[in-house]
């Protein structure tokens, strides 16, 4: 390779360093060659959970919520508890949430409420099932539709002691003489059967609209209840998928988080319809469990994304890790687990590589936590079982450089000994990686208020080298490593505000957010030696880069972040040498060596412009720019509204001219090399 030697003369006005707080006046960047390893592109990875609304009311398209009655249908019709419904075309709600958390059942009785009884007899799915006589029906309110749409759905009925006429409605408005439209349905014979509608919305509806279903004649057993936008993909949301090609993660981690410590992913495979609702274990709202193994793996393929799975090493064992191995790789014919994938509709494997075994295992929040020394037991016995299965997966240990559990581990207080320390102690034969997490920002558990803009960048960069120093000093004074080094996957990391407005853990990420995951990445870039995947928890609405209410989805700053620079940046690092105050620059050739790439983060008000002195080094023509940014550091975007920040493409930029870097703005230039 020709060597690369670039310096940068940056001229700069009013940029405030944020360790010295005095304006830099100007800036010099040295460009030099390095052997720094390539950045894997799983350091673009992304992380879905099922917990609030990052799958149910994200990803997935069912519009129903506790479709399969996991409550109880009651006359007290209090689906949210003390929580307080707001639309957000009509503002001015206090303490009031567009996306609250169901606690009870979202289903109304309406007509004559003695006419609906809950039971456990001829059960569809579930605890219980209701029973419906004529003049009685249920309704679920809050739901949003748009103008033109179609929304077909179904239901499962069974009639009871003849033939039953059921009406279905969707009615759009909650006003009394608001608009529907209705189709009938005839149940009858022995066994439940499956009904299908249709309808075609005539208003646009952020919220209000509902389905309704009432028996006319007869009576029946409502089994389940589906209803879904027309234009969705395999069950999944059109306009969420469409953002998610557009951020193109290469990984995805599923299904936890928490929620994995008590999943059992048995649960989530077979007849959508038929699989059992459940409380979710870890955090709040009901699991349908209609976003299984094969849905997950249907939703990698559709974005084009390889599939991490997490195991449960919380309430789960060791058979059931291996037996999900079995499920996903194993042979259809002489594995259990591959023969229920092939009778569910996959006779080739799936080829599931990267796996998490257990998930913040180290935390007393997390259901089934051990003592450490238990828990390095556990770990080695589950991942000899998922060995046992598929000798080839990458297995990802559960970490975290600091913990020491003085309270509900009085062995590891005594010994001092961290977590990660621990498991690279006892485990390092049974893992390719160690996991590592952490979350900054205005976290629920810290008073932490806003910051100036440089502050809530470094506050990011210092998450990240916490953990690469902490690893640094630690694993070469492992003897029992013989100089091997176990590489960080950083399975979780982000900003986390404790203001929610999309539902559990909701947060709103602004144009400071977004800086803060380009300086992040940028972090990520100086250490491709011990961090090789990095995984933005998480991806949809919870703390999400992506946002999305019942009838549009949205690219939130950070989601833009990640964007641009997968998309725009190089993969072999360049040194880069100077001080440059609250300015943040990397640089990286493409893999074709046929351009360089270089990324400023300016945190301040004004303009950086630069102007390089190549040298030797022969540029092939004008550079190109993609930035975002605003003048205003609380620039969001919101769905269905015009964004507010955006990523631009600037052509013809020439080096004469200088190149420039907008106040409070993330840029990408790209500079063509001749490759004479």
């Amino acid at each position: 390779m020709k060597k690369l030697f670039l310096i940068l003369t940056l001229g700069i006005s009013a940029i405030w360093s944020s360790f010295a707080g005095a304006p830099a006046t100007g800036l010099e960047v040295r460009l030099e060659p390095s052997d720094a390893r390539p950045i894997h592109p799983f350091i673009y990875g992304q992380f879905v959970e099922h917990m609030g609304r990052c799958i149910y009311g994200g990803i997935w398209a069912e519009m129903l919520e506790d479709r399969k009655f996991c409550f109880p249908v009651t006359p007290d019709y209090n689906p949210y508890g003390n929580q307080v419904l707001s639309d957000p075309d009509f503002p001015g709600v206090i303490d009031a949430t567009e996306f609250p958390v169901v606690s009870a059942s979202p289903w109304e009785i309406v007509g004559e409420v003695s006419g609906l009884e809950m039971v456990t007899q001829d059960r569809f799915v579930g605890q219980h099932t209701p029973k419906i006589l004529a003049g009685t029906g249920i309704r679920q309110n809050d739901l949003g539709v748009r103008e033109g749409m179609n929304y077909p759905g179904y239901l499962w009925a069974k009639a009871v002691t003849g033939p039953a006429e059921v009406e279905v409605r969707l009615v759009m408005g909650d006003e009394p003489d608001a608009p529907a439209v209705s189709k009938r349905i005839r149940v009858e014979g022995p066994d439940y059967t499956k009904a299908s509608f249709e309808f075609v919305s005539g208003k646009t509806i952020q919220m209000g609209a509902s389905l309704e279903i009432k028996v006319i004649e007869g009576e029946m057993l409502l089994g389940t209840v589906s209803l879904m936008p027309g234009d969705n993909i395999n069950g999944m949301r059109r306009d969420t998928i469409e953002l998610l090609r557009q951020l193109d993660a290469p990984v995805y981690r599923w299904p936890g988080g928490n929620f994995v410590s008590g999943y059992n992913w048995r649960d989530g495979i077979g007849d959508r319809d038929r699989r059992p609702p459940r409380r979710n274990p870890a955090w709040t709202g009901v699991e349908h469990n209609d976003f299984g193994t094969d849905e997950f793996i249907a939703f990698c393929r559709l974005i084009g994304a390889e599939p991490m799975i997490a195991a449960n090493t919380g309430f789960g064992d060791a058979y059931s890790a291996g037996q999900w191995v079995e499920y996903t790789n194993g042979d259809a014919a002489s594995t259990i687990g591959g023969g229920w994938r092939a009778a569910n509709g996959s006779q080739e494997p799936y080829g599931v590589k990267y796996w998490c075994v257990g998930n913040e295992m180290w935390g007393n929040w997390q259901l089934g936590h051990m003592q450490l020394h238990h828990y390095v037991l556990k770990h080695n016995e589950v991942a000899d079982a998922m060995r046992s299965v598929d000798s080839g997966l990458v297995l990802i240990a559960s970490g975290d450089l600091e913990r020491v559990n003085h309270e509900t581990d009085p062995v590891q207080s005594k010994s001092g000994m961290p977590w990660t320390e621990g498991m690279l102690r006892n485990c390092s034969e049974h893992m390719d990686f160690i996991s590592e997490h952490f979350y900054v920002g205005r976290t629920p558990w810290s008073e932490t208020g806003r910051v100036s803009v440089p502050e809530h960048l470094e506050s990011m960069r210092n998450a990240i080298r916490g953990k690469v120093d902490g690893h640094r000093a630690l694993q070469p004074r492992l003897d029992h490593l013989g100089g091997r080094t176990i590489p960080i996957a950083m399975t979780e990391w982000n900003y986390w505000h404790r203001d929610y407005r999309y539902g559990e853990l909701g947060c709103i990420y602004d144009l400071a957010d977004g800086l803060g995951v380009a300086a992040g990445l940028h972090e990520f870039f100086r250490h491709t030696d011990l961090i090789e995947m990095a995984l933005y928890a998480q991806t949809v609405n919870v703390i999400g880069a992506i946002k999305t209410t019942r009838i549009a989805a949205e690219m939130e700053t950070t989601g833009l972040a990640l964007t641009m620079y997968r998309r725009h940046f190089g993969t072999r690092p360049v040194a880069v040498k100077g001080d440059f105050g609250s300015v943040d620059v990397s640089a990286a050739l493409t893999a074709e060596n046929d351009a360089l790439t270089i990324a400023v983060i300016n945190p301040g008000d004004s303009e950086v412009r630069i102007h390089p002195d190549l040298g030797a080094f022969r540029v092939a023509g004008d550079a190109s720019r993609w930035h975002f940014g605003g003048v205003d550091e609380l620039a969001h975007n919101l769905p269905g509204k015009e964004r507010a920040v955006d990523i631009v493409h600037t052509d013809g930029l020439s080096l004469s001219d200088g190149l420039n870097v907008p106040g409070l703005s993330a840029a990408i230039f790209v500079l063509p090399l001749s490759q004479e």
